[in-house]
């Protein structure tokens, strides 16, 4: 009779469909569409996998677009992004600062989160840089039911020159933190997963008596490989788009995009108001600029051989149509134009320690874009040279990594 009845509750289990919980970060579009990808080959290896998406604005907009369930609860959270802008002005976000700011939100986030399990059970819970989940799991290792898969693209507080000794100790002390809860609690993360590569690791140190970054990332993560979601398009797919997009074949196509928060806003005037220098110098240019989901379009100037564009869906559909781009430090968009082998200027946000240290790095290591401080664009014509000059740079970045999805799903899967 027990043995019939191990036998009835084995059934039961087996035949419950399996569930995932993906946790997104909103700060950024580029988490979405690589989490998109990653969802998509996660339920290649498992077909009756159902994957629930708790989210923020603008990551639901990709993933409403790409027909993923987005959990109800999604609209109790409170969203980053808008704080994110609000300690933005100029084309300056003190990124380490903004998120020690934020507490009270990354509280109430985790409160969501943790009704939402409470209501559902899911065997795997996957996290790209839900920095609350994370956090407040370490601190309360009890409340963990559920695989829990953590993705992140860096590792490791940096301080920004500016902040001084009192930064330099700050992030110091956030990155022990961190160090002492993974020591501890070595259990709570059945998956720590480095979208990239080793190299791709910053060759630094996490501060003053604490071990060097890579080396303890090394030691600590699986590591995927970059996540395009997407396989470079051939010169036909290429020609393709730029049809598409209304664009003659002897047009220079210039693309400025500054991903998907609200904080570019200042960057996009300062391109347009280099436009008439840049199209004197070169009269082919045309330019279409995207503001993305959160910069209202119609609060831009107006610049003949232009045009402005909102959110557009499978961004990298048309960066990888254009000649040349300028966008701002973000890590997907200037992969995604690595990988694409266009020619771009980035420009990071003043004090944003992730794309003035991270970001570059990385871009360093495949020869990819060429950095220019904001400062240096308040003259109209050196960004016009400088984007010109671009347009003629000889491309000879390290290829891009096209199986990062696999990999990582194939990672996650285990988890199941």
């Amino acid at each position: 009779m027990a043995a019939m009845s191990r036998s009835r509750t084995w059934v039961r289990a087996q035949s419950r469909p399996r569930r995932a919980l993906f946790l997104s970060s909103p700060i950024g579009l580029g988490h979405a569409r690589r989490d998109v990808a990653i969802a998509q080959e996660l339920r290649a290896l498992h077909p009756d996998l159902q994957i629930d998406w708790l989210a923020q604005h603008p990551v639901t907009r990709v993933l409403t677009d790409a027909g993923e369930a987005v959990h109800p609860a999604s609209s109790s959270l409170a969203n980053e992004s808008a704080h994110i802008e609000d300690e933005a002005a100029d084309h300056d976000l003190h990124a380490f600062q903004a998120i020690r700011r934020m507490d009270e939100i990354l509280v109430h986030n985790f409160l969501v989160f943790n009704d939402v399990v409470d209501d559902t059970y899911y065997d795997l819970v996957i996290g790209d840089e839900a920095w609350d989940v994370d956090y407040f799991l370490h601190e309360n290792p009890e409340l963990k039911r559920f695989a829990f898969a953590w993705l992140t693209d860096f590792v490791g507080w940096l301080p920004m020159p500016a902040g001084g000794e009192a930064e330099a100790e700050l992030t110091a002390d956030y990155n022990a933190e961190m160090l002492d809860q993974r020591a501890r609690y070595r259990r709570l993360r059945d998956a720590s997963i480095f979208v990239g590569s080793p190299d791709d690791v910053v060759d630094a140190s996490f501060g003053v008596g604490l071990p060097d970054i890579r080396e303890w990332t090394v030691a600590n993560y699986e590591f995927a490989g970059y996540v395009t979601g997407f396989t470079p398009p051939t010169d036909e797919e290429r020609l393709a788009a730029r049809e598409r997009l209304g664009y003659r074949p002897d047009d220079i196509l210039c693309v400025v995009t500054v991903g998907g928060s609200g904080v570019g806003a200042a960057l996009l005037r300062r391109v347009m108001g280099a436009i008439p220098a840049a199209r004197r110098r070169l009269p082919e240019l045309r330019f279409l600029v995207v503001t993305g989901p959160r910069i209202d379009p119609s609060t831009l100037p107006r610049r003949a051989g232009t045009k402005v564009r909102g959110f557009v869906p499978d961004l990298y559909r048309t960066l990888a149509a254009c000649d040349v781009a300028i966008a701002q430090g973000g890590l997907t968009t200037c992969m995604e134009l690595t990988a694409a082998r266009r020619p771009f200027l980035y420009v990071p946000l003043e004090n944003h320690f992730e794309q003035n240290f991270h970001v570059r790095h990385r871009l360093e290591r495949y020869g990819a874009g060429r950095r220019i401080r904001y400062e240096e664009l308040r003259d109209p014509e050196a960004l016009a040279a400088a984007l010109v000059a671009e347009v003629a740079r000889e491309i000879d970045y390290r290829p891009v990594e096209t199986d990062g999805a696999a990999r990582a799903a194939a990672m996650l899967a285990e988890l199941i």
